[in-house]
């Protein structure tokens, strides 16, 4: 059964926590950081990946998600204190993180600076920080949103009163995925939209403002897997990732786009455990 809770943190702020295996702190255990936008609730394909393999699995809703406090102005390195502050409730003390799409900035974040409680990461369609070493906007479809991030939060919320989501930023196998196995990943997305657009707007302008950490800091092993036909996360991305974090490793499935790629989460799980330090 899933334990949701909600962990109050040092500040006063809340944030709403799910956990697939509470009261079994030595199990070998995995935060999930979750995509942009979502509740933070766990995936049904993820809590059954991870019973089947003897791991508890976390996550939490990051700041104007799933009923946790908001925190205009958050930047990504912001998590680590979030994240530490949840395991520490939970009894959790070592982890590996893994997160998808918008939460790949904020396991990174972990991994630099928690160094002493993240054992791996792995990436799975995630963004880079904004950078002139590649054409950071190309392959993207539907680039508005990070693009009136740049000019700050008022512009990126003036921006979600005109949105919409183009379909064409999904490929067919994204759609296929989104019936099966990921149909929990698509409600999900759509209980988050129906909470309002703060969250999804904190997370673009966290993406490209400064992160508040350095690849260079990342000393634990991190998998990036990313889909080469990916429409929303360009393949570019991962590719920059990898050569940037010192232990970095690729997984390219070239036929994948943003939600398909997420079938490779199952063996990245033993790619997690095999490589938790």
């Amino acid at each position: 059964m899933i334990a949701q809770r909600n962990v109050v943190l040092d500040d006063g702020r809340i944030l709403s926590t799910y956990d697939s295996a509470s009261g079994t702190p030595q199990a070998f255990t995995v935060i999930w950081h979750h995509g942009s936008p979502q509740t933070g609730a766990l995936l049904d394909p993820l809590v059954a990946a991870t019973a089947s393999r003897g791991i508890r699995l976390i996550s939490y809703g990051r700041p104007s998600y799933g009923g946790s406090t908001p925190r205009p102005g958050r930047d990504v390195a912001s998590a680590g204190a979030d994240v530490v502050q949840v395991a520490d409730a939970l009894g959790v003390g070592r982890f590996a993180s893994m997160r998808a799409s918008g939460g790949g900035p904020h396991a990174l974040a972990c991994a630099a600076l928690l160094q002493d409680r993240v054992a791996s990461v792995c990436c799975l369609a995630g963004i880079a920080p904004l950078t002139e070493e590649f054409d950071w906007f190309d392959g993207m479809v539907a680039p508005g949103g990070l693009e009136a991030a740049i000019e700050g939060r008022t512009a990126r919320a003036h921006f979600a009163a005109i949105d919409e989501f183009d379909p064409g930023s999904f490929i067919r196998v994204d759609h296929d995925a989104l019936d099966d196995p990921w149909s929990s990943l698509g409600r999900d997305a759509m209980r988050a939209g129906d909470d309002g657009p703060d969250g999804l707007i904190d997370d673009d302008v966290a993406f490209v403002f400064p992160w508040g950490f350095d690849f260079s800091q990342i000393r634990v092993p991190v998998l990036f897997v990313q889909g080469g036909m990916d429409r929303i996360v360009p393949a570019a991305h991962g590719q920059w990732q990898t050569h940037a974090a010192p232990h970095g490793e690729l997984w390219l499935r070239p036929r994948d786009g943003h939600i398909s790629v997420l079938n490779a989460s199952f063996l990245a799980l033993d790619w997690l455990l095999a490589n938790a330090n």
